[in-house]
């Protein structure tokens, strides 16, 4: 189903319909929810004399939610050892939500006055917090910080007034202004139908996580603070990137449809699930999966991955109240290693920095964390969090077919002193007795431009290359993929990029080293002959994407995609590469484009 060019909202009877960015396919129908607690003016309408006691009291439940809240977060933090400076603070912010002052002044500005509560309470903080910010005292302008997020809570739970607990836990469209992988760790996703936000990229976490989850989602949606209402039903469309609200019922209809056809393609792709990915005259590529949670693998091994191709980390990390000890990590890996079986799985050591989480003592926190301390740089620094890793990972080797990877590496020095580290395991290991896989697989991947320059002496320390396509793209293009501001300049179809990637598979086999893709432009079909006829080994993509990639690579004749990515090294633009990438999709698979 396809839309016309229109504006950022469209007004349709009693339906809006609010245009973003498309950056996950399908359809989500149900009700709105809130994450975060942003202050921000919300949006003001007057009340009659007779309204205000349902005000005064929809006040009242808010700020008895947000106690709850709040009381909630201290409670388990306080579980946990070593948190009860932590909790504390929380102390400070239930004398903020109770301040007598505030809460008399909403009131008889709200008998006064005459608007919506919550553009009152926002205006009655507001001033609270602009004469902090105005004085001196550090001390005092920093509580500045606890109002706005204290109201912050407030202002989302009055939103969110008409919702109750059923409600909280039925399956709904997640709103946001923007989510971080840390957001994500700790939600129920059994209860997600889809993801949109007012920020984001193609690439930002929010669509990765979309597409790994294989539910709808649109980022870049431009709708002011305060216009949508939780609890009221919306149609996320993840093909063509709209947020509708309060549809009307031939709107209903329309995506009924439009769910219905995806339900008879996803069967159709159901089918492929045994079926080997080759292409029709038989060139074998592995087709493997990225993971961030070891529960996923049953999930993506039903789906016919030939094993994990990715094995993010930083999230076995972050749901841990602490770094993770060795025996916790060599059990996660172990679990992970016995599943996949012969299939194996790739270890990608820890990669944070940049738009991953922060560390527990806050030292990530950077002005460019792009261009900071983040994969291999933090590891290399942070020796013993390091080896405590590569020590897990040897040992969960004896337990599975496992491969080891570096991220973020930059030139052949890093190579060679994570290297050093790990042959410093390895020794400690022998010495103690304990088995591992002696001949285990090491690689690392190519991610900076620079990498790719080297790539053919990198190739003579490893055993593999892994391409991150995310970051190659935006170091390359000098593009944040997560500024919404640039995202049209992030284009996987760069001539650029198709060069640079010719470069590494060429090193790469050089050496008689096999080279993988495990960044988002692997799970893109529009992208699956160029990889093909670039001669790449292994494409590691979302779960979602494990069947809609290997459809693509059972319609390519090989042949055909080495004679077309030769043209498409020839052409100077973009849009004469996206061009030629489009006319063959759209002739082979089709159908994943009406």
């Amino acid at each position: 189903m396809s839309e016309p060019q229109a504006s950022s909202q469209d007004v349709t009877e009693t339906e809006i319909r609010y245009r973003g960015l498309a950056v996950s396919r399908g359809v989500a129908v149900g009700p709105l929810r809130f994450q975060g607690q942003p202050f921000q003016r919300p949006r003001r309408w007057p009340i009659t004399e007779v309204e205000v006691q349902g005000e005064e009291t929809r006040f009242e439940e808010a700020l008895r939610r947000t106690r709850g809240q709040i009381e909630q977060l201290q409670e388990q933090l306080l579980k946990t050892d070593g948190n009860h400076a932590e909790a504390r603070v929380f102390d400070a912010h239930l004398l903020v939500l109770e301040d007598q002052t505030v809460i008399s002044d909403v009131r008889k500005r709200l008998h006064k006055d005459r608007f919506n509560v919550e553009s009152i309470y926002y205006e009655v903080i507001r001033r609270y917090v602009e004469s902090l910010k105005a004085i001196t005292d550090p001390y005092l302008r920093e509580r500045a910080v606890d109002i706005e997020d204290v109201a912050g809570r407030v202002l989302v739970a009055l939103a969110d007034a008409d919702d109750n607990t059923a409600m909280q836990q039925s399956p709904r469209v997640l709103f946001a202004d923007d989510l971080a992988p840390s957001d994500t760790v700790g939600m129920d996703r059994s209860l997600l139908l889809g993801f949109a936000t007012r920020l984001g990229s193609f690439t930002s976490h929010t669509a990765i996580m979309a597409r790994a989850l294989g539910i709808p989602g649109v980022v870049g949606l431009k709708i002011p603070p305060g216009t949508l209402r939780a609890g009221r039903e919306v149609i996320l469309d993840g093909f063509n990137g709209i947020l509708i609200t309060d549809p009307t019922e031939e709107t209903l209809e329309e995506y009924r449809k439009l769910a219905e056809q995806q339900d008879v393609l996803n069967q159709r792709l159901d089918q492929l699930r045994a079926e080997p990915a080759e292409t029709h005259d038989g060139a074998r590529v592995v087709l493997s999966a990225n993971i961030e949670f070891g529960h996923e693998v049953d999930a993506i091994m039903r789906r016919g991955a030939d094993g994990v191709g990715l094995y993010r980390t930083e999230f076995f990390y972050y749901e841990q109240d602490r770094h993770p000890d060795e025996e916790q990590q060599t059990a996660a890996y172990s679990a992970v290693a016995e599943k996949v079986g012969d299939a194996g799985v790739i270890i990608r050591t820890l990669d944070v920095g940049a738009d991953k989480f922060q560390t527990a003592d806050g030292r990530l926190a950077e002005k460019n964390p792009f261009l900071g301390w983040r994969g291999i740089r933090v590891s290399l620094q942070e020796t013993e969090l390091f080896k405590t890793q590569l020590r897990a990972c040897l040992r969960a080797s004896a337990r599975g077919n496992v491969r080891l990877m570096y991220p973020m590496i930059s030139g052949v020095e890093e190579l060679v002193a994570a290297n050093g580290l790990l042959e410093e395991c390895q020794a400690e290991l022998r010495r103690e007795g304990v088995p591992f896989d002696e001949d285990m697989e090491v690689g690392c991947m190519i991610e900076l431009p620079s990498a790719v320059m080297v790539a053919p002496e990198l190739a003579k320390e490893v055993d593999f290359f892994s391409v991150g396509t995310n970051d190659l793209i935006q170091y390359t293009i000098a593009v944040d993929r997560v500024n919404e501001r640039v995202a049209d300049l992030y284009q996987p179809g760069h001539p650029a990029i198709l060069r640079l990637l010719e470069m590494v598979v060429e090193a790469a086999h050089d050496a008689d080293i096999w080279v993988g893709v495990c960044g988002e432009m692997a799970g893109d079909p529009l992208f699956t002959p160029v990889l093909v006829g670039l001669g790449v080994d292994e494409l590691s993509v979302g779960p979602s994407q494990i069947l809609r990639v290997k459809h693509a690579l059972r319609q390519l004749d090989s042949l055909e995609c080495e004679v077309m990515v030769k043209e498409l090294l020839r052409l100077p633009t973009v849009e004469e590469v996206m061009n030629r990438c489009r006319a063959l999709a759209k002739e082979r698979y089709g159908e994943f484009y009406q």
